[in-house]
């Protein structure tokens, strides 16, 4: 009997897929670049509060900073999670294309007859804006995003993995995440899912296989070809 490669084994054992958004999917940024959005958001921040304008000018990830607006005061922290969450919604529209292999990876999940849901530390009215876009909304049933004024709970907390499963009325440890940060494998190793690494960029390899990732893939074609093959 031949032993499945680790990817086709990963996957044969998932009743639910759970995509990373930004990375696995699509590249969030690409047209609207994050250092710009950062700089805009924390544009607004220091009218509002200047020390915690000053500290995030020190980041260009929005996301740290709607993490310090969010520290600073809650008020604050709303008003600067609207302005990003329309951001990330202008910035999906012209994101361009899917990440090369994700669609075909979404069909091939629904065509064996797994569970499809998105869980993401971007807002889920972006994810839902850049489905439909690109006609893949009707492969998702669920989409879990950024939980609103609870940055806390955002990977690597395995809450939004543990509220997709519930929502998919499936145990957690059935489910395989696909995600290409750190987060993603600490938040599946928390929640005790599997995990494959999405090694977008050449240094992730070595930083998957050090964090104990399932598997490491460098292409979303293989994921659709391993799911076609399982």
């Amino acid at each position: 009997m031949t032993h499945a490669d680790p990817l086709t084994e990963t996957l044969a054992n998932a009743r639910v897929i759970l995509f990373d958004f930004d990375g696995p999917l699509c590249d969030v940024f690409a047209g609207l670049p994050a250092p710009e959005v950062a700089r805009e958001l924390t544009a607004l921040l220091s009218a509002q509060d200047e020390a915690a304008g000053t500290k995030a000018t020190q980041t260009d990830d929005p996301i740290e900073v709607l993490r310090i607006a969010h520290e600073t005061d809650t008020k604050l922290g709303q008003k600067i999670e609207q302005a990003l969450t329309t951001a990330e919604v202008q910035a999906v529209a012209v994101a361009g294309q899917p990440t090369p292999g994700a669609a075909e990876a979404l069909q091939a999940a629904r065509t064996a007859g797994r569970g499809i849901a998105v869980v993401s530390n971007n807002s889920a009215e972006c994810v839902r804006v850049f489905l439909e876009l690109h006609g893949l909304a009707e492969y998702v049933t669920k989409i879990v995003g950024r939980p609103s004024e609870q940055l806390h709970l955002m990977k690597p907390n395995p809450f939004p993995l543990i509220t997709a499963a519930e929502q998919m009325h499936i145990d957690v440890t059935s489910c395989t995440l696909i995600g290409d940060s750190l987060t993603d494998i600490q938040a599946a190793h928390a929640a005790g899912a599997t995990v494959i690494g999405y090694a977008n960029k050449p240094h992730k390899t070595h930083l998957f296989t050090e964090a104990q990732a399932d598997v490491v893939t460098e292409d979303m074609h293989a994921i659709a070809d391993a799911l076609t093959t399982a």
